[in-house]
C-alpha cells in the first residue's frame, strides 16, 4: 500500500469513494428500474399508434402481409385489443410464442419495478414477455407479446454507462474532495504533530511555541488551546529550573549554616550561664531561636521534595505559640503597627508546633510588610493585625487579619504558587505555599476570605487527629 494511503489522507480519499459509490447504487437502483418502465411505455405508444389505425379499418381483416409489416414496426409478436369488454387478436407472428413473463403497467409498484428490473438484467435474454397498458386516457388496453432481447440489451447498455459515469465522478468528486479536506484538516494536523514532536525535544525554547492560526473552526481553536497549553508548561519548566537551581545554591549555604549555627549554641549556653537578670531573660528565647534556625537548616530543603516531613502532632497551648510569632517579629520596634492576640486562654490545638509556627509566622510576617509599607506611605491609616482562633468541635478554626492594602489581583490569581503568588514585589511566594503545605500536612485547610472592609483575612482550619479508641482506654486506664 502507498504510504500516503495509510495515513489520515488515504483514509479519507478511501471513504470518499466509498460514499460516493454508495450514492452512486441508490441513485443507481430506482433509474434502472425507470429506464426499464419507460422503454416498456415506449413500446405501447408505439404499438398503440398503429393499434389505432387498425382499430379504424374494422371490421376488414388486415391482411397477412400487413400483419407482418405492422409487427415488424412494433417490434412486437403479437398485438391485442381489449375494448367494450372484448379481446380482439389484430395482429400476431405465425407460431405463438410461449410467455414467460407478464406485466400490467397500468399498476405498479415500485418495489415490484425494481425486482422485475433486476430479473430481467440479471436473468433476461431470450424469453418472450407480455405487456398490458391503456392507450392514451382511454379505457381500451392494448396487450403486446415481444421478445425481451432488445430491452436487456438497452439494461445492459444503460447499466455500463451509469457504471462508467459513477466512476469517472467519484473519482474527480473524491479527488476534489480530497485535496481541500487536505488542505483544510490533514496538513494543519501534520503542523501541530510535527509542532508538538519539536516542542518535546526542545521544550525550552520560545521559538518551539505553536503559532496559532486565527481560524475559529475546531482546528483553530485547538491551535490556540496547543499554544497556550505549551506557554504555561514553559513556565513551569521555567519555575521548576529555578526551584533546582535555589535548592542546589541553598544545599551549598545550609553545609556552612548549620557549622555556624552549632558554634552560636555553645556561645549561647556559656551566656545562659551568666548571672545577670537581664541575660537570664532574654537567654532562653534565644536559644529557641538558634535551635529553630538550626532545625529550619536541616529541613530548608524539604519544600523542593515531594512533601514536607510528617507533622509531630500534640497538643500545644496556641495563645503561647501566637506570642512567641509575636515576638520573632518584633513589632515594639514599630509602633505604628498594632497587635492583637483574640486566642482564648487555654485554647490547645493538636498540632505539630514548629511546624504551626512556621503557618503563621509566614501569614503575620506577610501582613507586617504590607502594614509597614503602608504606614510608610499614608501615616494616617489605621494598621492592626489580628490573630483569633475558636475551638469547633475537633476542628480549631484560625484567623489572621490585617487592615493593610489588600492583596493585589495577580497575587489572588496565583495563590499559593511558588514564584508567583508574591503579594509583593521582589517577593518569591514561597512563604504562601510552604504554609499551604504544611496546613494540608495535617489535614486541614487554608484560604483567603472576602472581607467587607480593608484588608487581608486569611482562615485556617486544622482537625484532631481521629483517636483509637482502644489507644485512648490503654493511656486513659478506661479499660481496665
Amino acid at each position: 500500500m502507498p504510504r500516503f494511503l495509510a495515513g489520515l489522507s488515504g483514509r479519507i480519499l478511501t471513504l470518499t469513494v466509498a460514499v460516493i459509490m454508495f450514492a452512486e447504487v441508490v441513485f443507481f437502483v430506482p433509474a434502472l428500474s425507470t429506464m426499464r418502465l419507460r422503454w416498456l411505455d415506449d413500446r405501447l405508444n408505439t404499438a398503440a399508434a398503429a393499434v389505432t389505425v387498425i382499430d379504424g379499418l374494422q371490421p376488414l381483416s388486415l391482411p397477412r402481409a400487413l400483419q407482418d409489416e405492422t409487427l415488424m414496426a412494433t417490434g412486437t409478436k403479437a398485438i391485442v385489443l381489449r375494448k367494450d369488454g372484448m379481446s380482439q387478436l389484430l395482429a400476431v407472428a405465425d407460431m405463438p410464442p410461449e410467455i414467460s413473463r407478464s406485466y400490467d403497467l397500468t399498476d405498479v409498484g415500485p418495489v415490484e419495478a425494481v425486482v422485475d428490473a433486476f430479473d430481467e438484467l440479471l436473468f433476461g435474454g431470450g424469453r418472450a414477455i407480455r405487456i398490458l397498458g391503456h392507450i392514451g386516457d382511454s379505457d381500451a388496453i392494448i396487450e403486446l407479446v415481444i421478445s425481451d432481447d432488445e430491452l436487456r440489451h438497452a439494461l445492459l447498455i444503460y447499466a455500463r454507462n451509469i457504471f462508467a459515469l459513477s466512476i469517472l465522478l467519484s473519482s474527480v468528486t473524491a479527488m476534489l474532495i480530497f485535496f481541500r479536506l487536505n488542505s483544510m484538516l490533514v496538513r494543519p494536523l501534520r503542523r501541530q504533530i510535527a509542532n508538538m514532536q519539536a516542542f518535546s525535544e526542545h521544550p525550552d525554547l520560545p521559538e518551539s511555541v505553536f503559532r496559532a492560526s486565527d481560524e475559529r473552526d475546531e482546528l483553530g481553536i485547538a491551535g490556540r488551546h496547543l499554544a497556550t497549553m505549551q506557554s504555561e508548561l514553559q513556565k513551569t519548566l521555567r519555575q521548576q529550573k529555578r526551584l533546582a537551581e535555589l535548592g542546589l545554591a541553598v544545599s551549598k549555604i545550609n553545609h556552612d549554616m548549620r557549622n555556624i549555627l552549632a558554634a552560636a549554641q555553645l556561645m549561647s549556653d556559656r551566656i545562659a550561664g551568666t548571672d545577670d537578670p537581664v541575660v537570664k531573660r532574654i537567654a532562653p528565647k534565644l536559644l529557641r531561636a538558634i535551635d529553630r534556625a538550626a532545625a529550619y537548616s536541616r529541613t530548608v530543603l524539604s519544600y523542593g521534595q515531594v512533601s514536607e516531613a510528617e507533622p509531630k502532632r500534640r497538643l500545644v497551648d496556641f495563645r503561647m505559640l501566637v506570642n512567641d510569632v509575636h515576638d520573632y517579629l518584633e513589632l515594639s520596634a514599630d509602633p505604628s503597627i498594632e497587635w492583637i492576640n483574640r486566642v482564648p486562654e487555654g485554647l490547645n490545638i493538636d498540632a505539630d508546633p514548629e511546624q504551626l509556627f512556621r503557618v503563621i509566622f509566614n501569614l503575620c510576617r506577610n501582613s507586617v510588610e504590607a502594614l509597614g509599607q503602608q504606614a510608610r506611605a499614608k501615616a494616617e491609616t489605621v494598621n492592626c493585625l489580628t490573630v483569633s482562633a475558636q475551638r469547633h468541635g475537633s476542628v480549631v478554626s484560625l484567623t489572621i487579619d490585617d487592615t493593610g492594602p489588600g492583596m493585589p489581583q495577580k497575587a489572588r490569581e496565583n495563590l499559593f504558587a511558588a514564584f508567583r503568588g508574591s503579594a509583593r514585589s521582589g517577593g518569591t511566594g514561597l512563604g504562601l505555599a510552604i504554609a499551604r503545605e504544611l496546613v494540608l500536612a495535617h489535614g486541614g485547610t487554608i484560604g483567603l476570605v472576602e472581607k467587607a472592609g480593608q484588608g487581608t483575612l486569611f482562615r485556617i482550619e486544622i482537625p484532631d487527629r481521629p483517636v483509637m479508641l482502644e489507644s485512648w482506654r490503654e493511656e486513659s486506664g478506661a479499660g481496665g
